[in-house]
């Protein structure tokens, strides 16, 4: 196929040290803009990556004909903001999560993308891993029995008052970087929403965003629960627990690109250690949206998965408030 054509918004690190390498290896993908707010940091981002166009303003590169599809790694806030600016422009959009700050803004970048008859994507990379696709067929088969319960959590530690992620006007803090990993894995293993949720969280004095947050989602006849932290050593873990047995990923979010993972699974046959990979999600996530918006077909993740996520982390931080259970959506 021939490759989509891409431009990215911003210079964040995220970018140049996660997803420009995996991108630029595919041969679906070519970089062919990268913008920033300062022509200088577009023109030193572009230089460095070999990226041939470099615009100072992001509505220079959405103006730049040869640009299809535009990545945005923009912080929270800005990001309802340019997926409407793409859609006008015509490009398609693969927005990094959340993909806004509540319900309303994604419903908004949903109905305005459809309108504008414009592919719009989340982009939650680690479901492009296959460990995650064989999770999930794993326990719908029933190897580990009944599913009964699974348990999340996501920590780093990050006190740079700089940084977006500890900035609460740009969307930072636990439950909107992080914490929606934990929620949006749950809902991908067990196929289903959880129609409630209770929520405890602690906020940074400084700061003001939330830097341990833990909840509890009720699906109902499973129970589910998460932790995570942006003040934290490193760690994450995803465990599932069934009548029949249990299965435990090493590594679920931020997958290794260049060496194997591993998920565990023990039930009353025994212990089976399953390996995937080495394989870049990034890269994986960038093709599959390529090839579809090549097909003509639909997001390979639909753009209501967003919004259905979206309505969970507006009930934890309801139930924060609260202090009780919040009804989602």
């Amino acid at each position: 196929m021939k490759p989509v054509q891409w431009g990215v918004l911003g210079v964040s690190d995220h970018y140049i040290k996660r997803v420009h390498v995996p991108v630029r290896s595919s041969d679906r993908c070519e970089v062919r803009a990268i913008a920033s707010r300062s022509q200088q940091k577009a023109e030193a981002a572009a230089a460095r990556l070999g990226i041939p166009a470099a615009y100072g303003s992001y509505e220079d590169l959405l103006g730049d004909a040869n640009v299809e599809a535009v990545y945005i790694p923009l912080p929270n806030h800005m990001h309802l903001e340019y997926i409407r600016k793409c859609a006008d422009a015509g490009k398609h959009v693969l927005c990094e999560k959340p993909m806004g700050l509540n319900a309303g803004e994604v419903q908004q970048a949903i109905e305005y993308t459809t309108r504008k008859g414009v592919m719009l994507m989340e982009a939650f990379m680690y479901r492009f891993h296959p460990q995650w696709t064989h999770l999930r067929d794993l326990v719908q088969s029933g190897e580990i029995g009944t599913v009964h319960a699974l348990q999340s959590s996501f920590f780093y530690s990050n006190t740079d008052p700089r940084n977006i992620r500890n900035i609460l006007e740009t969307g930072g803090g636990a439950i909107y970087d992080i914490g929606c990993y934990c929620v949006s894995s749950a809902r991908f293993v067990t196929d289903r929403e959880p129609h409630r949720v209770v929520a405890r969280v602690t906020r940074d004095p400084q700061f003001g965003t939330d830097v341990l947050s833990s909840g509890i989602l009720d699906f109902g006849d499973v129970q589910t629960t998460f932790v995570c932290g942006t003040q934290t050593f490193p760690h994450q873990h995803v465990n599932v627990f069934g009548s029949g047995g249990s299965a435990w990923v090493e590594i679920p979010f931020n997958i290794y690109p260049d060496v194997p993972v591993v998920t565990v699974v023990r039930n009353g046959v025994g212990e089976r250690v399953i390996k995937h990979g080495p394989v870049d999600q990034y890269r994986l996530q960038f093709d599959r949206f390529s090839l579809a918006l090549r097909e003509g077909a639909p997001a390979p993740t639909p753009p209501d998965d967003a919004l259905a996520n979206q309505k969970v982390l507006d009930a934890l931080f309801a139930s924060e408030k609260s202090g009780g259970w919040e009804k989602v959506g």
